[in-house]
Order: structure tokens, then C-alpha cells, then sequence
């Protein structure tokens, strides 16, 4: 008979001690796919802002599945029924949700494999335990895919209001400091129900759902856009396809063994990608830029200086586009000062775009009122500040080095 694991409790610094349900979860956290989070961080490089931004891929899972716990207990207590299939499910589906991220998450997304989002190898990585777990993931990976005849469960894992944005909003303020991210995820769960199979928020908790998306807002433009975080990313990117480009070149570069099959290999065969991504984090990539720092291509050797040693670029946010007189000119005086081509420049000043919409109509929050009717967010209330909370604000960005200031 196989003996029992004893962990069942997990103590996290947002709710205190979380309860592992079962042994099957327990053996899904315990699969090297799953303590690979360990090694990924939350907030990719955010930490170069906020020093605290360091915790992982794999606390933020551990806590949706507790928030999704509690939302299992709160719609059953509502009368919503829920088989322990359908309930194992969830824990599942939620728990296992990021496991396609790559190293520092959205910061290399399409770069390390072009063409593939991460929500696509966490589904690679679901069917791949669903083999290792004899079938038992089956209705978890129909959840993750929208193909489950009960809408609500989707929603639970992936919408506006799910247990993914409860708990990284409340996690990630914590840990950044950052206290307008600070929502009320135990008021939100508690008002959470599902009228025809699909989540509804309670209209008395109306004023709690205004305070979450204007709040996730605030965490966008203050956090997660952070014009230095912005600027750092680009550095990171600029890297990847610095090496790229030299290897194209036939020019030799220092890259980790665990690397090498995605920046010098072809990415299409499943199976090898999977074993492939499941041994890379972090740290490859910071040993890639450690050894690269003493590169013999000043162009490389210059971006991966900067990310170690945080010397990053100025960024400057406007309300317009960014004119191509103004890059050129930027451009220009790099060439000049560092004798660079402008290929070579250009691997050090950037433009783009940013924007944020709090509310999006298009995937809406169904309102459950007083007459047990639905109704769509916006329509539930007079109140213009729920209207504005749909309008998309879009400023514009361009970064170069600072010795240019």
C-alpha cells in the first residue's frame, strides 16, 4: 500500500496556512514541472524597481488554489452543485494554469519560442502529466480549454474576475509594497455565485468590483508599466536577439548548455520541446548574460552589462507618437559616441506603445440583482465611474541610454 504524504499545509505570508486537498494535488506539486516555478519569478524583471518583486511562479499558484478552495466552499454553500470530480478539476486546472511560463514570465514571451504563448505549453505540459497521471487531469485540461459544458468553471480559472487576478493583484502588491493593489479578494470570493451556469457577482458587492478593476488599473500604470521595468525588458529582448543574430552570423557565443537547443535549435518537435522548456529558469538566463558580459561583440557585451549591474536606459513616456526625427537623432549621436553602425544603435533605443483598459465589455462581469436578473457590469449601475472604467488610455514610450541625456 503506498504510504500517505504528511505535508498537507503550505504556510504563505498572504493567507497564512493553505491546505493541499489531496494526494493527487500533492503529487502534481510535487512533479519537477511544477518545482520549476520555484525558479521562475512572478514579475519577471520588476525587481530592478521594486527589490521586493522577487517571489515566483509557484507562490502565486499554490495561492489561486487556495482562493479557488474558497470559492468551491462559497458556491456550495449557495447551492451550486459541484461534484468532487468537477471540484478536483478546478484545483487543477488553476494550479497548473502557468506551468507554460518561461524564464522571468512575460519579459521573453515569443522570444526563447517564437510563436507559441504561454498559455498553449501549459497545455502541453497538462496533457503531458494527463499521460504521467493516468487520465485524471482529462476534465481539468477540458476547464482550461473552454470545452467543459459549464461555462462557470472557465470563468472561475480565466475572465475578468478569476482566481488568477485575485490572487496576483493581492501578491503582487505585497510584495512590491505597492499598496493600492491591495484588493478584498475574501469580499469578492464571498459575493461570487452562478445563476444559468455562469459566475455572477452579487449586486450588493457592486462597489467591491469597482475598487478591484480600478485598482488592477493603478497596479498596471504603477507595476507592471513601470517605464524602467519597460525599459529593462527591451534590454533583455535585445539580448536574445543579439545572439541570435550572431549565430546567423556564424559567430561564436557562450550560451548554457540548457539554452542552446532554443537559441540554436529548431523548436517544432513536441516532445523535445517539452523536456527541453521543463529544464530552463532563471538562472540559465542569468548565467547567459554573466558570461556574456566579457563577450568579444561589443554590442552584447554592453546590453548584458547594463542588466547585471542595472544600468538601464532613460525612458521617457508621452502622450503622443514618438516622431521618427527624434529616434533618428538619438540614433545618431550613439553611432557617433561609441563608433556603432545603426544596426548596432539600434539594439539600444526603442519606441512603442502601452495601454490599459480596466474593464473589457467584450468578456463582461455578469451582475446577479435583487430580482435575480443578470446584467452586464456598466448596466447594472448609473454611476459614471463604472463607464470610465472601459475607456483604454494609450501613451507611447521611447528609450535610449543615458549617457545621451
Amino acid at each position: 500500500m503506498k504510504q500517505q504524504n504528511k505535508l498537507k499545509i503550505l504556510n504563505d505570508p498572504i493567507y497564512g496556512f493553505i491546505s493541499v486537498p489531496n494526494n493527487e494535488i500533492f503529487e502534481l506539486i510535487e512533479h519537477p514541472y511544477f518545482q520549476r516555478l520555484r525558479r521562475i519569478t512572478q514579475m519577471g524583471l520588476s525587481y530592478l524597481v521594486y527589490p521586493g518583486a522577487n517571489h515566483t511562479r509557484f507562490h502565486h499558484a499554490i495561492g489561486c488554489m487556495h482562493l479557488m478552495q474558497k470559492a468551491v466552499q462559497v458556491l456550495r454553500s449557495k447551492s451550486v452543485s459541484i461534484s468532487e470530480v468537477e471540484e478536483n478539476a478546478l484545483y487543477k486546472a488553476i494550479l497548473l494554469h502557468d506551468l507554460g511560463h518561461g524564464p522571468f514570465s512575460h519579459a521573453l514571451e515569443n522570444l526563447i519560442v517564437p510563436g507559441r504563448h504561454h498559455e498553449e505549453l501549459s497545455l502541453l505540459f497538462m496533457e503531458d502529466l494527463n499521460r504521467q497521471f493516468n487520465g485524471s487531469l482529462t476534465t481539468a485540461i477540458q476547464i482550461f480549454k473552454g470545452e467543459y459544458d459549464r461555462p462557470f468553471m472557465l470563468e472561475l480559472v480565466s475572465s475578468q474576475l478569476d482566481m488568477d487576478r485575485l490572487d496576483y493583484l493581492r501578491r503582487d502588491s505585497f510584495y512590491t509594497g505597492v499598496a493600492e493593489g491591495n484588493i478584498n479578494s475574501q469580499r469578492l470570493i464571498a459575493m461570487l455565485n452562478v445563476k444559468d451556469d455562469r459566475l455572477v457577482v452579487e449586486e450588493k458587492a457592486l462597489y467591491s468590483v469597482e475598487s478591484f478593476l480600478s485598482n488592477r488599473r493603478l497596479m498596471y500604470w504603477q507595476v507592471y508599466l513601470h517605464k524602467t521595468g519597460i525599459g529593462a525588458e527591451h534590454l533583455l529582448q535585445s539580448v536574445f536577439k543579439r545572439i541570435a543574430e550572431l549565430i546567423q552570423r556564424d559567430v561564436v557565443v557562450e550560451i548554457p548548455q540548457t539554452l542552446r537547443y532554443f537559441l540554436k535549435n529548431d523548436t517544432n518537435a513536441t516532445k523535445d520541446l517539452l523536456e527541453a522548456f521543463a529544464m530552463i529558469d532563471d538562472s540559465d538566463v542569468i548565467q547567459l548574460l554573466k558570461i556574456n558580459m566579457s563577450s568579444s561583440d561589443f554590442v552584447l557585451s554592453e546590453l548584458c552589462k547594463m542588466i547585471i549591474n542595472r544600468q538601464l536606459l532613460k525612458i521617457k513616456i508621452v502622450d503622443k507618437p514618438v516622431s521618427t526625427n527624434k529616434l533618428k537623432s538619438k540614433i545618431e549621436k550613439l553611432k557617433k559616441s561609441y563608433n556603432l553602425t545603426s544596426e548596432e544603435a539600434g539594439y539600444f533605443i526603442f519606441n512603442g506603445t502601452i495601454s490599459v483598459s480596466a474593464y473589457a465589455k467584450a468578456n463582461p462581469i455578469l451582475i446577479l440583482n435583487k430580482k435575480g436578473k443578470l446584467e452586464e457590469l456598466t448596466d447594472a449601475t448609473n454611476e459614471q465611474s463604472f463607464e470610465a472604467l472601459t475607456k483604454v488610455v494609450t501613451k507611447y514610450y521611447y528609450c535610449y541610454p543615458k549617457i545621451q541625456d
